[in-house]
């Protein structure tokens, strides 16, 4: 099986193509990820337009998870959080086409949101996934926490409402509180002071 490459994504006519033809996909097929079936092609264009200029604005960043010349696969990182949330980002419209599930696609492309969020200094992440037909199972593999419920938050794409789940997530380093600004440690440096630790108390 070939490799699966993860990419950030920007803007052109194909990836705007290529992208709506697997949000058309999900939504078709029932996944809740903000639309109602049937999406129009012209509806779907426009909003990766908008997000795709989004991520050239470094207000998000939208991955791409390739297998040779197709795109698989995509999610997107959600950078633009307000003043007082500098350390926060949020997962949103991790999507694989149903020729490629069942192969590791969105757990590779939730990895690699993870690891952009750090690169920006990202100490908490936060998604939503639908109660019914979700991926709460893959977010909790991947070291999500459910914070809670919202029951009956939004229609299926063909009709019928359903709950969400919201998760959580520690990443990276921890911020340290100080005056009004935050000091990131790095993951490794922990780990070493807490193995420092350790050796001198024993």
């Amino acid at each position: 099986m070939p490799e699966i490459e993860i990419r950030a994504l920007s803007a052109s006519p194909k990836i705007c193509e290529m992208l709506s033809e697997i949000l058309m996909e999900t939504v078709a097929n029932g996944g809740s990820v903000g639309f109602m079936h049937p999406l129009e092609p012209e509806t779907a264009g426009a909003f990766w337009n908008d997000t795709l200029a989004a991520a050239a604005r470094n207000e998000r960043i939208v991955l791409g998870a390739w297998d040779g010349e197709v795109l698989a696969g995509t999610a997107t990182l959600l950078l633009d959080c307000p003043p007082n949330q500098p350390h926060r980002a949020e997962i949103a419209k991790v999507m694989t086409r149903l020729s490629h599930r069942g192969r590791g696609v969105a757990a590779a492309l939730m990895r690699a949101a993870e690891d952009w969020a750090v690169k920006r200094e990202r100490t908490l992440l936060v998604l939503d996934t639908a109660t019914e037909g979700g991926a709460s199972r893959l977010y909790e593999r991947l070291g999500f926490k459910l914070a809670g419920e919202i029951p009956d938050y939004a229609l299926k794409p063909h009709g019928g409402l359903t709950g969400t789940l919201i998760y959580w997530k520690r990443i990276g380093g921890r911020p340290e509180k100080g005056d009004r600004t935050y000091r990131f440690k790095p993951r490794a440096a922990l780990i070493a002071r807490s193995t420092n630790d350790k050796s001198e108390k024993s």
